[in-house]
């Protein structure tokens, strides 16, 4: 389980089964998890000194599928055909459907987080992307494919909130729906790896919950 999802008894339901790590990167879970601990997501998202960068987004890539997984597992009987027939964020953004090798289509959010989560996890299952063994070389594209996994993944947080925060209260989950978004927003902003405009339906909360983080 998580770090922060786990250390204040976080539910396990899952929508889809965890990804675990290979043995070869789990001193880079270990070390995530340790700086996590510290309170300070700046500067737990930063990289190691003397790892490979690769293997570092690769970690919190899995990480962050995970988190968003659970995430989504809790408010997952409330997120149907009927109460969200498209998948929106907010009445201004609405998101179709692409994995990148067909026409995007138009769906329900629940129908739209599956092809996502399942399409994640086929990469993030694929050893030529994501490699098992110490020293096996990862793709020249891997940054690439990771802000394009990351960019969709965001998605979700977003739905989650614009759509389903009300839920979120009841559950009592929003510190650890906010202290996930904001690590992922520190994550990606650390290697640049989604655009800011991407993150538009969250701008004004991502601005808020970073300002808590760092006062005038």
């Amino acid at each position: 389980m998580n770090f922060l999802l786990s250390k204040a008894g976080y539910n396990q339901k899952t929508f889809k089964p965890k990804k675990a790590l290979p043995d070869s990167s789990q001193h880079l879970k270990e070390y995530a998890e340790a700086t996590l601990g510290s309170g300070n997501l700046s500067q737990a998202v930063k990289l190691p000194p003397g790892e490979d960068i690769c293997e570092w987004v690769a970690v919190n890539t899995v990480d962050f599928y995970n988190q968003i997984n659970m995430l989504y597992g809790t408010i997952l009987d409330y997120c149907t055909e009927e109460s969200c027939p498209m998948m929106t964020a907010g009445p201004n953004y609405e998101y179709h459907w692409s994995d990148g090798t067909a026409k995007p289509i138009k769906c329900s959010a629940p129908k739209y987080i599956d092809l996502l989560m399942t399409w994640v996890q086929d990469q993030l299952e694929d050893e030529k992307i994501f490699p098992d063994t110490i020293g096996a070389p990862f793709p020249k594209n891997f940054m690439t494919i990771c802000k394009n996994i990351l960019k969709k993944l965001f998605r979700v947080y977003a739905h989650i909130y614009h759509c389903h925060f009300p839920i979120i209260i009841q559950l009592a989950e929003e510190p650890h729906l906010n202290t996930s978004l904001k690590h992922f927003v520190y994550f990606c902003n650390e290697f640049n790896l989604v655009e800011q405009k991407q993150f538009a339906p969250l701008a004004d909360l991502i601005e808020k919950l970073i300002n808590k983080d760092n006062p005038k």
